[in-house]
């Protein structure tokens, strides 16, 4: 069986998100058909950042496949200090079919995946996050796609706000791998990697950067906003970033500027008042409930991939 490591969306190839997404769909509409799909099959799920979504949605997706799903928070672990993520790779994959890691560094992600004789999947690092990304992919099918992965090429996504995250470095690639166009505009301060902005280039479509919000929305199919204060921003950057990104808050005038029909994302959690105002989350073009849903069937998907190496 062939070892998969998905340590961001680009670990996939175009064809294979194609799969996950239209297995997501039919789990989705057809859930008891994978009741067995994962069974006795054990997932540890590692946790140094907080979780909500992705903690449910695994192991509840587990659990209706199947399998078991095993917590691990890492906040009084040896994991990193005493013991290195190479060596702790190596011993996990002895007991364990799979790993997802939700961690700090990009660093972790790649140590653990290095020596791991099971697939490892970043649940979120500094640099990357598959799995909200397959979920948002997922969504957009659905929601603006009829439910056909290949039409994602006539999707035009803004996303307005801070983009040195790893949910816009994700969405950044998937543009690139999948051939929809991605627009991005954000405080010069928070500028993009540049390794990032290689690897869009070299995967296909690159990105289009734009000075100002309005610029950037217009004529999109999707608006999307994520937290000002990610997990990692410290509390006493607070002010200085609220005043630096207040420009390209989401409310509904810059919603208007986009298409008629248009669905405005967010990962969550979200603040009201802060990335979008309440009209808009709250709003009929709001699908961050139904996008937030679909963590738990794109990541059963995706599980349910690795690890039976069925790409």
């Amino acid at each position: 069986m062939r070892l998969r490591h998905v340590t961001k969306i680009s670990s996939l190839t175009r064809s294979e998100v194609f799969s996950i997404i239209k297995q997501a769909l039919e789990m989705k509409a057809r859930p008891g058909d994978y009741t067995d799909a994962l069974k006795h099959r054990s997932l540890l799920m590692l946790f140094e950042k907080p979780s909500l979504r992705t903690r449910v949605s695994l192991e509840v997706g587990m659990t209706q496949m199947g399998g078991h799903a095993l917590a691990y928070m890492m906040d009084d672990s040896p994991i990193g200090s005493k013991e290195t993520y190479e060596d702790t790779g190596a011993v996990i994959s002895t007991m364990v079919d799979a790993v997802t890691a939700r961690v700090a560094s990009r660093k972790q992600t790649t140590g653990l995946a290095r020596t791991s004789g099971v697939p490892v999947v970043n649940a979120l690092d500094d640099f990357a996050h598959p799995m909200q990304v397959l979920a948002d992919l997922v969504t957009i099918c659905e929601q603006k796609c009829g439910g056909d992965p290949h039409s994602l090429r006539d999707i035009c996504l803004a996303f307005v706000g801070d983009c040195q995250n790893n949910v816009t470095y994700d969405l950044m690639r998937a543009g690139s791998l999948m051939g929809f166009e991605v627009r991005l505009a954000g405080p010069r301060e928070l500028a993009i990697e540049a390794a990032v902005l290689d690897e869009c280039c070299s995967l296909g479509l690159p990105p289009r950067m734009f000075d100002t919000a309005i610029e950037a929305v217009t004529g999109a199919d999707i608006v999307y906003a994520d937290s000002w204060m990610s997990y990692g921003v410290h509390a006493r950057d607070r002010d200085r970033r609220l005043m630096m990104l207040k420009p390209f808050q989401v409310d509904s005038a810059l919603l208007q500027c986009a298409k008629p029909n248009a669905s405005f994302m967010n990962c969550l959690p979200a603040m009201r008042g802060e990335e979008q105002t309440a009209d808009v989350i709250d709003g009929q073009q709001s699908i961050v409930f139904q996008q937030a849903e679909n963590r738990l069937h794109a990541q059963k998907s995706l599980l349910l991939k690795v690890m039976t190496a069925t790409f």
